[in-house]
């Protein structure tokens, strides 16, 4: 049914739950895995020089992770981006145009604001700036209600 399918992560524990569920869709379809990381720009209060908003390791880890990936014979591409904070939905969703991804799976806290309380504020983004279908996985979910 996908071709390819984006696992969106921020290199979060939350994100790699979503992973699974990825991993199922691409094996039972024979698809393409596209890994986005978008770094977001944090600038403090008084201006100064910008900061990443996200450990420094993060992407060496991911891109190990990728090769993991790779070595088990997934066909998987790191896509990574930096963007001003707050606009990292509209990336992935333009990686995910630009890869023709059928679906966007990413990992939700589910609570991170009050006018997000059920689904999160990534997940909220996405289904607003792209047209492309997001599956939102909670951290409690297991991979087996996927098939």
């Amino acid at each position: 049914m996908f071709k390819t399918i984006v696992w969106a992560t921020d290199g979060s524990e939350t994100a790699g739950h979503a992973l699974p569920f990825a991993l199922e869709l691409v094996a039972r379809d024979s698809a393409k895995l596209v890994v986005v990381h978008v770094r977001e720009l944090v600038v403090g209060r008084m201006g100064g020089y910008p900061v990443y908003a996200d450990e420094p390791d993060l992407r060496e880890r991911l891109a190990e992770q990728v090769g993991t990936l790779r070595e088990t014979g997934i066909d998987v591409v790191l896509v990574e981006r930096t963007c001003a904070a707050g606009h990292a939905a509209k990336l992935i969703s333009e990686v995910a145009e630009e890869h023709d991804a059928g679906l966007i799976v990413l990992g939700t806290h589910g609570h991170t604001r009050i006018g997000s309380a059920l689904i999160g504020t990534m997940t909220q983004a996405l289904l607003h700036e792209g047209s492309v279908p997001v599956l939102a996985v909670p951290a409690a979910a297991r991979v087996a209600a996927v098939v």
